[in-house]
């Protein structure tokens, strides 16, 4: 059974329940199994010299990193921070060690925290400000504006230049639809997760009206299956389609889509951010740090296999009910560089935020939440959630 995300509108990130009836993929090459041991209490390496860029100065002896779900791919920039032999924290869905830097130790460790049912479901933020020991966490662009009032955050790194955050459809249903438009220009209602800010968007555009908009989605795949290809539904592109097409065994075919970050709506999907009242302690760790972020995700996808069998082996000794297998690990990594949802945007470098374009999605936004009785704070500017300050510009995929 796939467990989900619920969807709220504080959030962009939905997963499925899948009965698939698969057995999930594990390695155990990778790690070492601690089922109760804290995972800050990795052993430093202190029998391993520390290499070219050395952290132990500047940043906390463990650098706590929190995500906003179960191990994926997308979050494989993040493991390729750990060396050999990490420890997995089975009881709280943690894996750590010692940090590393293009294979060279760096002087701390890193612990990095699963999200969704982990957490008990709740928005990363609010687990930042429960838990001071986070220094860094999953934060998408319109959760960072909806919560700045309470819970201000400052992106510092964009691990995804786009949202995986899909619209999906039937092809043989819809055989012309290119787009979200044609889809609903065809009548066919669109299901989601009910109180999606990006929902609200969509239709206040004119792009789905209301009355083709239905939030009753819950992540299961019964009503797309029920519908017989009539209706379409939300989903994310790095894994539905592989699971509609090879795992879901009702539809077993494939299925269109189109990002929602093409039809105008375009904030940063898990950007990496800080608290904002900390930001400043933060800033020397940041600039040390932030460029070993950037590396760590050209090394990944230079070469995601060895780091994909630790997300693996974490998925089934974490036993959240997650499943995920090597089939969407793959098809993730692939979808991730052909759909431009991992690149350098409009530049040659990795992880920056560009300004215009949060810029006009602030202003697209801040009605939206305003609309939803979420107002962000008072006297709230673009530029209070997001800084390039830590930016490497010389760092991007090639």
């Amino acid at each position: 059974m796939r467990s989900t995300r619920t969807r709220t509108r504080t959030r962009t990130r939905t997963r499925l329940i899948l009965a698939v009836g698969l057995a999930a993929t594990t390695a155990a090459a990778l790690s070492a199994c601690s089922s109760g041991a804290s995972a800050g209490d990795a052993p430093p390496a202190s029998d391993v010299a520390i290499g070219a860029t050395d952290l132990s100065g500047v940043c906390p002896a463990n650098v706590v990193i929190q995500t906003d779900w179960n191990p994926e791919s997308e979050h494989g920039h993040l493991y390729q921070l750990l060396g050999p032999d990490p420890v997995i924290d089975s009881q709280n869905k943690s894996v750590s060690g010692p940090l590393y830097a293009s294979g060279e130790y760096t002087g701390v460790n890193v612990e990095i925290r699963s999200g969704g049912p982990a957490i008990g479901f709740q928005t990363v933020t609010s687990q930042m400000y429960t838990d001071p020991d986070i220094m860094l966490g999953y934060v998408t662009t319109d959760e960072a504006i909806q919560l700045s009032a309470d819970m201000p955050t400052t992106a510092v790194f964009a691990p995804l230049d786009k949202s995986p955050l899909m619209v999906m459809w039937d092809p043989e249903t819809y055989s012309s639809a290119k787009t979200i438009q044609d889809v609903v220009g065809a009548g066919a209602v669109v299901r989601y997760f009910g109180g999606s800010a990006y929902m609200e968007y969509l239709t206040s555009a004119g792009i789905i009206p209301p009355a083709q908009a239905d939030g009753s989605y819950d992540g299961t795949p019964a009503s797309f299956i029920a519908s017989g290809g009539k209706d379409a539904q939300q989903g994310f592109a790095s894994a539905e389609p592989y699971i509609y097409a090879n795992e879901v065994a009702d539809w077993m075919k494939p299925v269109d889509y189109e990002l929602i970050h093409d039809t105008g709506y375009e904030p940063y999907q898990s950007a990496m951010a800080v608290r904002t009242g900390d930001l400043a302690a933060d800033s020397d760790c940041l600039k040390a740090l932030v460029p070993v972020l950037q590396q760590a995700e050209v090394d990944y996808f230079a070469d995601p296999a060895p780091v994909n069998t630790l997300v693996l082996d974490l998925v089934d000794k974490f036993d959240t009910g997650w499943v995920y297998s090597q089939g969407v690990a793959d098809y993730s990594v692939k979808t991730m560089i052909d759909e431009g949802i991992v690149g350098n945007g409009p530049n040659s470098t990795l992880g920056d935020f560009d300004d215009d374009r949060l810029s006009s999605f602030f202003d697209t936004v801040v009605p939206i939440f305003d609309g939803l009785g979420t107002p962000p704070a008072d006297g709230l500017a673009v530029s209070d959630i997001y800084t390039n300050e830590f930016i490497d510009s010389s760092i991007g995929l090639k």
